[in-house]
């Protein structure tokens, strides 16, 4: 039997760094097409993506809008996942 103790709670920024990669990947985007797009640099996408960086409200639009996709879209993905 699992406990519970045991089992590792995602932090949001988690979250939201996976729905992101997913969102990319679907797309066919690397991540230099939205780090470019967004304006932030690869390496930082790439700590975004993997929850190792919480980005601020503004580059977190940024790449939404370098994905096309919406606030409330990421968050009812993210949503989704909990």
């Amino acid at each position: 039997m699992t406990s519970l103790l045991s089992i590792r709670t995602l932090l949001l920024r988690e979250l939201i760094g996976q729905a992101l990669r997913a969102e990319r990947q679907a797309l066919s985007m690397t991540l230099r097409d939205v780090s470019g797009a967004a304006g932030i640099s690869y390496g930082y996408l790439s700590e975004i993506e993997t929850g190792r960086k919480e980005p601020s409200s503004e580059v977190l639009q940024a790449v939404l809008d370098s994905l096309g996709i919406s606030m409330r879209d990421l968050l009812v993905e993210v949503l989704e996942v909990c």
